[in-house]
Parts: structure tokens; sequence; C-alpha cells
């Protein structure tokens, strides 16, 4: 069964996009690894904002009808996720961050639980590697394990732009490796243990109103304490 790695980039220069080299690199390294790879570029898409309604805790649907299921489903598909972002003004542009705020069923649910994951970023200036980091944490919140980032100053060195996409190479090889279990993360397991034990105790106590996340917990086996 080949293993399967979906890049997303929210930058709003289609092909012009220099984060979108960076996504293509990771993918162009899981393809090395033997992974069969998908893109999706996110500013083509319609994702509405999220509404707080709280409808997906409860039936595991959305009022709103847009393109976010189908990214969804892709993402659920995926052994490997790598998020792709330019800075903008120190955080992510609204279109990706706005596929993020759809994600709290995710959140709740550990849905991406056994997945792998990896972010890249580029800037005209500093801190892109904290929005690498934000875009992890981000996996993290969905369950899954990350394994490293990329993040690029383009501003003032022409050169930059290559060097980060051999790196950016090398972790989606790295991507495809974890997926294979050849490298393991026992803090994140760790700390993925800790979390999905929140949630499940939160999901308890409203497991009368969020009756699709409680069905979820069910189906998963993780009811018990340290499941």
């Amino acid at each position: 069964m080949s293993m399967k790695v979906l890049g997303l980039n929210a930058s709003p220069r289609g092909r012009e996009s220099r984060t979108l080299r960076l996504v293509e690199a990771v993918l162009e390294g899981a393809g090395a690894e033997g992974a069969e790879t998908t893109f999706i570029d996110i500013y083509s898409l319609r994702i509405e904002y999220c509404t707080a309604c709280g409808t997906c805790y409860a039936s595991g649907e959305c009022t709103l009808c847009d393109d976010f299921p189908d990214v969804f489903e892709k993402m659920m598909n995926a052994d490997g996720i790598v998020f792709g972002a330019p800075n903008y003004i120190d955080s992510i542009p609204a279109p990706m961050k706005a596929v993020f705020d759809r994600m709290a069923d995710a959140i709740h649910c550990r849905m991406f639980s056994g997945k792998y994951g990896c972010s890249v970023c580029t800037s005209g200036g500093p801190n892109h590697d904290q929005i690498v980091e934000y875009m992890n944490h981000a996996l993290n919140s969905f369950g899954a394990i990350t394994v490293g980032g990329v993040g690029v100053a383009v501003g003032r060195d022409p050169g930059a732009l290559q060097k980060a996409e051999i790196k950016a190479k090398i972790l989606g090889k790295t991507l495809v490796q974890s997926i294979r279990g050849e490298h393991r993360y026992p803090d994140q397991e760790e700390m993925q243990r800790q979390r999905r034990d929140y949630f499940r105790q939160l999901v308890l106590w409203n497991k009368d109103q969020w009756t699709h996340e409680y069905d979820w917990y069910v189906r998963m086996g993780w009811l018990e304490e340290g499941s």
C-alpha cells in the first residue's frame, strides 16, 4: 500500500509563489521515497469562516456549504500533510487560517492521530520560523506528529530560496521515512497521549450534546483512561 502525502499552499501568487516552490520541493522529496503526492492551492478554493455553531461536535457535519469538506477528506486520506504559507504580518494568510478554524471537531477527536506532518514558510524578512512553528503546532493540535520545517527569508538573498528548496526535499524524505516508522518522536507521542486523555474527558463531560464526538471515541476505543 502506497503512502499518500498531501501539500497545501496558502499563497495568492499562483505559479509565481515562492512558498509553492518549497511545498513542491517537500513533495518531490516525499515522492523520491515512494509516496504518492497531491497538491492543493488553498487560494483557488472557497473556504467560509467558522461560525462557532457547534454543529460539528453534535453531528460531524458543517452547516457551511463550500470547498472545505473536499479539503478535509483529502487530509483525512493522507498519511503525511505539508502546510505552506508566506509570512503575513507574523501570521498565516486568512484562507489557511479559515481552514484551521474549521478543524475544531478534528481537534476534539484527534482525527490526525497516526499522521505525520511538516510546514514551510517564506518571508521577506524575519520571523518565518515562528510561522513554521505555528503551522506545526496546528498539526499537533489536530493529532499529528511533526517532523520539522523549513523557513526562509527571501528579501535580501536571491540564493536563499534555492538553498531552502534543498532542505525542503530532505524534509519530504524525512516525512515519508517517519510514516514508515524509521524515525520516532517520543516526546510528541507522550504529548499526544496526554492531549487525547484531556479531550477524552472533555467529550465525556459533554457527551449528551457532543453525540458525534462521543460516538467517535467509542468507535476508536479511546474511552478508557490512558487508551
